[in-house]
């Protein structure tokens, strides 16, 4: 027999064995709803109308299934983690810079997309995107996304707005005439040294950078030698959007990295706020929701899973916090989004933005095991934002 036809019936029967070995804790039928689901999920995305009324997708999802909703809002993709591996919660709208963790620790299970009859609406470019999609297995379902974004005082900057991030990153006088020293912010999350990458990439070309999230040693101390500089610049570092918010409000902050969450509920009251995507372009999220791989509450789970495609929560969604549906037909006739407001969301966007994504030794862009692992990212980002 033909070596090479064994060596591949080999590797595809291994290949086989992987995915059947990943789908044995997949769901193949639902059965009586528990009751209850819970969910770990960022500020905004499960609304059942307590902060504004228009706003409310939890109220008959519960109608319908007789599934209460409780919902514990983390403020960081490691706190999520953290609060997976603690467990107890059915699911999680985890972030790429999460996701893979989830599935690497083993803390989220292989979804049946068959159980799912929404799943061919979603979009396809996200369908098996890397971030949850491993091995041939769906590890989650996509719920939205969005960049980060540039937020800043329309009344200290005027008649020119910033068209770069450097208004975070060094020091300058900004058009109301005074540093920007003590009133800029930036997040509060080791994920953001991606942020500084970005900045370099485009600024300090020699550094090759070409994935921010994929940086050798010098190219890792060079972002975080920028962090040290920007260090003196900072007010605060934030993970709390309501406390941002409050700050943007109140404390005189003139610009920070942002979600368009913020923008859009300061912008709502009244408050002299815009936002952008600099020149240097932008990081973001491509959030999906993940099923605990203890989920007490399966099959409510579920059905949460095939509620979250609903083109209406969908649309609402994006209009509240200023992201791009998963479910494409949520463009057209929401109207909360409006006509234009994936468009105005960044749906454009999507080829131009830096997903999170947790950093391993192997780099993403091909040049093997030499790039610096997440928790050095972590280790050294407490480092910064502590002074040293």
């Amino acid at each position: 027999m033909n070596k090479l036809f064994v060596l591949l019936s080999v590797l595809l029967v291994f290949s086989v064995a992987m995915v059947a070995n990943a789908q044995e804790g997949m769901m193949m039928e639902l059965g009586e709803p528990e009751g209850q689901v819970t969910i770990v999920s960022w500020a905004g995305y499960v609304e059942r109308g307590a902060t504004d009324p228009a706003f409310d997708w939890v109220t008959d999802f519960e109608a319908e299934t007789g599934c209460m909703v409780t919902n514990k809002v983390a403020a960081t993709s490691d706190e999520m983690v953290a609060l997976m591996n603690e467990g107890g919660f059915d699911l999680v709208t985890a972030s790429g810079d999460a996701s893979l963790r989830l599935v690497a620790g083993k803390r989220v299970q292989p979804i049946n997309v068959d159980l799912i009859p929404s799943w061919s609406t979603v979009d396809e470019r996200l369908q098996e995107a890397p971030w949850h999609y491993v091995d041939g297995v769906h590890y989650g379902v996509p719920y939205q996304w969005g960049s980060n974004v540039l937020m800043y005082n329309t009344e200290i900057f005027g008649d020119t707005p910033p068209d770069s991030w450097s208004v975070t990153f060094e020091e300058q006088t900004l058009p109301d005439g005074e540093s920007n020293a003590g009133r800029v912010q930036a997040y509060d999350g080791a994920i953001f040294i991606a942020d500084a990458a970005m900045y370099l990439m485009y600024h300090n070309p020699e550094l090759g950078i070409t994935d921010p999230y994929s940086l050798d040693r010098t190219q890792f101390d060079a972002a975080l030698n920028l962090l040290r500089q920007q260090r003196e610049l900072v007010g605060r570092y934030w993970h709390d959007a309501f406390i941002q918010i409050d700050d943007f409000t109140n404390e005189g902050v003139a610009a920070s990295g942002s979600w368009p969450f913020q923008v859009n509920l300061l912008v709502g009251g009244g408050a002299p706020i815009a936002s952008t995507v600099p020149v240097e372009g932008a990081t973001g999220w491509a959030d999906t929701t993940m099923m605990a791989v203890d989920s007490p509450n399966p099959d409510c789970a579920y059905l949460w899973l095939e509620h979250s495609l609903n083109p209406k929560l969908q649309g609402d969604l994006a209009a509240w916090f200023g992201t791009v549906p998963s479910v494409l037909a949520a463009c057209e006739g929401n109207e909360l989004l409006g006509d234009g407001g994936c468009e105005t969301n960044g749906l454009g966007n999507f080829d131009r933005i830096a997903f999170w994504r947790t950093p391993t030794a192997t780099c993403g862009d091909g040049r093997g095991d030499i790039c610096v692992p997440y928790y050095e990212w972590v280790t050294n980002y407490i480092a910064v934002i502590g002074g040293r």
